[in-house]
């Protein structure tokens, strides 16, 4: 499976979910309306660019090879240079620029790679997607994994890429959404039988760069939870209840800010434009 082209048809995804519950008309707008984006989230675009080096790095390591940090700088500045430079459509936070996260990207880097451990995982796929149903859900559930392993004693490790502006606490670690869609997904690829370990590996973006790995497990109640609340995403999607959330803290850099007040002080009519 590919997941550009699972992305294709209709499907919900642990992102999906969380954005419905967070704000259903962001939802909407992105995902059903197909509005475009009123600009590029800086954080957006840079994390892209760290995930797609630590994805070449790993397919490296995966036939045996460890890529030397000269060479991670240069694929983050070929691909950074590729996203970023001469982009009008990214929205920089603060004094950032795209010189100045070209030179943080490399430090946040060589952060990353010296304290990787060097662990003689098995690396089994890297960017693994996958796509599976669920009660009451006539579309399936899709995504991908970014990294799985098995170690000496058979258990499976999952890995989930991450950059942050923080570190992360143990609550948000225990209840993340996304980790637990993965080992449901695990478990439908024939890894039911085994024990399955979750990871972050989170790059941070500090004043001074730092690396953390997060580990952490699901048990069947967290992923009963999982389903339930994915059954209801679906019933208020299915039943076109959108509802803007219009006093989070995320509203000032949400790249829909516009159509949402344009949407709730009725200038204009994104249910019938959209049909249009």
């Amino acid at each position: 499976m590919v997941l550009s082209e699972l992305r294709q048809q209709p499907h919900l995804s642990a992102s999906s979910i969380g954005e419905y519950v967070e704000c259903s008309l962001l939802y909407k707008f992105g995902r059903i309306d197909r509005l475009p984006m009123e600009f590029k989230a800086e954080a957006l675009e840079f994390g892209t660019c760290i995930h797609r080096v630590l994805e070449q790095f790993y397919s490296a390591r995966m036939i045996g090879e460890k890529m030397l940090l000269k060479y991670v700088h240069e694929i983050f500045e070929t691909i950074w240079t590729g996203i970023a430079k001469d982009n009008d459509d990214i929205k920089y936070n603060g004094d950032n620029d795209f010189k100045s996260l070209l030179m943080y990207g490399k430090d946040l880097l060589t952060a990353w790679y010296n304290k990787l451990p060097n662990d003689d995982f098995t690396i089994l796929a890297i960017e693994e997607a996958f796509s599976f149903t669920l009660p009451g859900i006539p579309i399936p559930v899709i995504g991908a994994m970014d990294l799985v392993e098995e170690d000496s004693a058979g258990t499976i490790i999952i890995t989930d890429f991450k950059t942050s502006g923080r570190s992360y606490s143990s609550d948000e670690i225990s209840s993340n959404q996304q980790l637990t869609t993965y080992q449901i997904a695990a478990k439908r690829s024939g890894y039911a039988d085994r024990k399955i370990l979750l990871r972050f590996d989170t790059l941070i973006k500090t004043k001074t760069p730092k690396f953390e790995q997060y580990w952490t497990t699901r048990s069947e109640m967290d992923e009963r939870r999982l389903v339930k609340k994915a059954a209801q995403v679906w019933d208020g999607i299915s039943k076109e209840v959108f509802v803007a959330n219009d006093t989070s803290w995320k509203c000032k850099g949400c790249a829909y800010k516009q159509a949402c007040d344009e949407y709730l002080e009725g200038e204009l009519n994104y249910d019938q434009a959209s049909n249009q």
